[in-house]
């Protein structure tokens, strides 16, 4: 299933894109809802390319179809990104810690500086591999997916109001 996400921030674009890219940042994510603990395994910059490896838990209510297929405890993955910060792209990828041949996520995005704010785009494209109901989990997923990306612009702009 294909998706397009999009978040705006009141911030700058070089604001906001150091923060996203910055580990006490990511660890402070922790209040999201639905999200475990953030766990920055790696945050390397050569230049203006950032990759980073984040592991992410589910801590959200799953429904009984979904527990028949998942164990919620076991709802960890690996997102792995490479950021170039001169153009303002990204791709990711997700990767499952259990699971990885029910599950393929990868995407891009960009922003753009929009007066003094900033617009993120995400695009991707997730599968999930369950007969009957792999596009409802699907559907959940990137619910939750958007659901995050919204709750994540609106820490980002006060994390950086805090300074």
């Amino acid at each position: 299933m294909k998706f397009e996400f999009e978040q705006r921030f009141a911030h700058a674009l070089e604001d906001v894109e150091r923060a996203l890219l910055d580990p006490e940042f990511i660890a402070g994510m922790a209040g999201l809802p639905k999200l475990g603990e953030p766990e920055v395994l790696s945050s390397d910059h050569d230049g203006h390319v950032a990759t980073m490896r984040v592991r992410y838990a589910f801590a959200g209510e799953v429904s009984a179809a979904v527990r028949r297929v998942v164990d919620p405890a076991r709802l960890s993955w690996v997102e792995e990104s490479v950021t170039d910060t001169v153009s303002h792209t990204a791709t990711f990828r997700v990767v499952p810690d259990h699971y990885g041949k029910l599950l393929r996520c990868e995407g891009t995005y960009a922003l753009h500086g929009e007066g003094t704010g900033t617009r993120r785009v995400a695009k991707g494209e997730m599968r999930v591999n369950v007969p009957i109901v792999g596009s409802k989990v699907e559907r959940v997923i990137l619910s939750g997916m958007e659901e995050h990306a919204q709750a994540e612009a609106e820490l980002v702009d006060a994390w950086l109001d805090r300074g």
